[in-house]
């Protein structure tokens, strides 16, 4: 995990980093706010290279820290093998406006 503690306990941010990860591994870009996206990076970015690493250890590190195994196996098999040649640099970060309610900055994070 980063430095930011984005007004959570720690088993709450654990847990929302682990939703966020998941959900961007499987749907391949979000919405969400810039810090969040900011502290997903790291942690979106050590799952791919867990998949590109394709060995046992790996699978169970990711499935340890991903709980649905059909995104694990999408990672694994489909995402992964995408950026075999690349090292690093995984995911993108597009700023977009402010949320309504409270005005904080929104912003998109999608696989590269």
């Amino acid at each position: 995990m980063g430095y930011r503690k984005l007004g959570r306990n720690t088993g709450a941010r654990r847990a929302l980093m682990r939703h966020l990860t998941t959900a961007l591994i499987r749907y391949g870009r979000i919405e969400t706010t810039e810090q969040k996206a900011k502290e997903l990076r790291s942690t979106a970015e050590k799952m791919i290279t867990l998949g590109k690493q394709g060995d046992l250890a790996a699978r169970r590190m990711a499935l340890a820290y991903i709980m649905d195994e059909t995104v694990v196996k999408s990672l694994f098999d489909e995402v992964a093998p995408k950026y075999k040649d690349r090292n690093g640099g995984y995911t993108r970060i597009i700023k977009g406006g402010n949320r309504r309610g409270d005005a904080a900055q929104m912003c998109y994070i999608e696989l590269v």
